[in-house]
């Protein structure tokens, strides 16, 4: 039996920098891996794919990531995936276990790793990143020690409605600046994304940013010297904050 760790994906900045014929968005952002991470325990000899943890919303058959990894490489095993990121909130915890997957298989070009979706590539790599075109262009950046505090609501955002959206918001002229060229979308798709992210920024500071499309919110810094993880009850239900750290690849 082999332990695979999957550290989760966080966006610290994005710029969308165009569109291309084909309805991809060009981007331009810097990613960082950090020590929330999903656990594989995968046997080379099995065939079976087992889920533990928070990981209810993760698809049992051939669609789910791990399993499409697998195919890409054209490697079979069993998998016990032990679910620690949370669904839908932006963190990339599908892509983090193709990466991790495509990691123990020996790696793939960066091209191939896109097959699975914008953020494997990064996934795959680790560490931190300059991540441009759809994903697939990684320039590596020196490891920078951070701590990050997470804040995670109930919610997901959607996140082919927020690119919709954003398109909304080019053709009526709005321009784009800050370090989340997509928020002002986000917050449009999910309106609870926008009530959450005022409150949480009047209590806890105006830094706070969203995570690429959201849900997940973010802070540079802990906020807590006795905590690691804290749930608070805020205007549309339940946050959970987790103080985490970035990794190096």
């Amino acid at each position: 039996m082999i332990e695979l760790t999957a550290p989760a994906k966080l966006t610290w900045f994005l710029e969308i920098t165009g569109r291309r014929e084909d309805g991809y968005h060009e981007l331009r952002s810097e990613m960082v891996t950090l020590e929330l991470a999903d656990l594989l325990r995968v046997d080379p000899e099995g065939d079976y794919f087992r889920v533990e943890g928070a990981g209810e919303d993760v698809p049992r058959d051939d669609t789910n990531l791990v399993a499409r990894a697998l195919k890409l490489v054209n490697r079979s095993a069993g998998v016990t995936l032990v679910k620690r990121i949370p669904s839908g909130g932006g963190l990339g915890g599908g892509s983090a276990d193709a990466g991790a997957i495509l990691r123990w298989a020996g790696g793939v070009s960066a091209t191939r790793a896109l097959e699975l979706g914008g953020d494997v590539p990064f996934c795959q790599l680790g560490g931190r990143a300059l991540v441009e075109g759809v994903g697939e262009r990684l320039t590596p950046l020196d490891f920078v020690a951070r701590e990050v505090t997470l804040m995670m609501p109930e919610f997901a955002v959607n996140t082919r409605r927020c690119y919709e959206v954003y398109d909304e918001l080019v053709t009526e002229g709005h321009q784009f600046d800050g370090r989340n060229h997509l928020e002002r979308a986000a917050t449009l798709a999910e309106p609870r994304l926008a009530t959450t992210l005022a409150w949480l920024r009047a209590t806890y500071g105006s830094q706070i940013t969203v995570a690429g499309s959201g849900s997940t919110m973010f802070l540079e810094g802990h906020l807590s010297n006795d905590e690691h993880e804290w749930d608070v009850t805020g205007p549309e239900g339940t946050v959970r904050f987790r103080q985490t750290t970035t990794t190096p690849a």
